[in-house]
């Protein structure tokens, strides 16, 4: 009997650090659709606010935390990134070192093809708000896309089935990951971590590892030198999201990636009180900006891998 055929290796097409940030992503200074009490600031005011800065293998996303805003007036700075490249099988994988924490913070890494949404799909990678993890990782979809119930082949535990966006208040079908470390104060506390995403026709994967979990792939650690990964090498993911009741090239078009910061708005807003936050979440964000001083993402790197 032959031996069975190697996993295959994806090939890095691109490796983003630093300023590299600048030139692969578009800043998208638009109003926040998730309703959030922010303000999108362009890429020029994020570097003279100091919203954004890079050096070499490090970029920060940030919102203002110094300004007291006029009840009436526009929300927090803040700012929202859109790779210029678009992606259909491939592999991403986000070394990150901080992610935006505090109360009525609602970050996101996701990705997107932003028109027509949600037809053309939307995977999220890390999401929370207001401090209150684990992580999930969910898909949003048109009508026609369930999830099949069975947990074989991951470790994280599937909340909801159908990842129809235009039903159920747009929850989609989000897994919820196992660890506390998987986001916000106890991701942070331990310096990160690596997150990755594989999309293929077949299924949608994404797993996350701690900084110091023992059993980080080195080439998801390290970026193998350039070279390519193998998925199939990584384990188990933590969400499995299988083609079974799914068309992934029906329901999934070419994606951006995002990376965004928001603040209150249609889901951190509407939780705020029971996560036993102070005040109301918008008056919050208007008086006190020095809360907001934790609210970056501090990303080593993005890498992104095709065949």
């Amino acid at each position: 009997m032959p031996a069975p055929a190697p996993p295959l290796a994806l090939t890095m097409i691109l490796n983003i650090q630093g300023a590299a940030f600048y030139n692969s992503f578009e800043w998208e200074n638009i109003p926040d659709p998730t309703h959030g009490r922010v303000n999108y600031v362009d890429r020029r005011t994020s570097q003279e606010q100091n919203l954004t800065f890079a050096n070499a293998d490090t970029f920060i996303l940030r919102a203002d935390s110094t300004s007291f805003l006029n009840p009436s007036g526009p929300g927090r700075n803040s700012v929202r990134i859109r790779s210029r490249r678009a992606y259909t099988t491939h592999v991403a994988v986000f070394d990150i070192r901080h992610m935006p924490q505090g109360c009525g913070t609602w970050p996101a890494v996701w990705e997107v093809q932003g028109s027509n949404w949600p037809y053309g799909g939307e995977v999220d990678i890390l999401e929370g708000v207001n401090d209150e993890g684990p992580n999930a990782a969910t898909l949003h979809t048109g009508p026609g896309c369930t999830m099949p119930t069975s947990r074989e082949g991951f470790s994280g535990v599937r909340v909801e089935n159908n990842c129809d966006a235009t039903v159920n208040g747009n929850v989609g079908c989000p897994v919820r990951f196992p660890s506390p470390a998987s986001y916000g104060p106890s991701f942070n506390a331990i310096g990160g971590g690596f997150y990755a995403m594989e999309r293929t026709p077949s299924f949608i994967k994404v797993w996350h590892w701690a900084r110091d979990d023992a059993s980080v792939p080195n080439e998801v650690k390290f970026g193998n030198g350039g070279g390519g990964v193998s998925p199939d090498n990584w384990g188990a993911p933590i969400a499995l999201f299988p083609n079974n009741q799914c068309n992934i090239n029906q329901h999934f078009g070419p994606h951006n990636i995002v990376i965004n910061l928001t603040l209150c708005g249609d889901w951190a807003g509407s939780v705020y009180a029971q996560s036993g936050c102070p005040s109301t979440c918008v008056d919050f964000v208007n008086g006190n900006p020095q809360a907001f001083a934790q609210a970056y993402f501090d990303i080593a790197g993005v890498r992104v891998y095709e065949q």
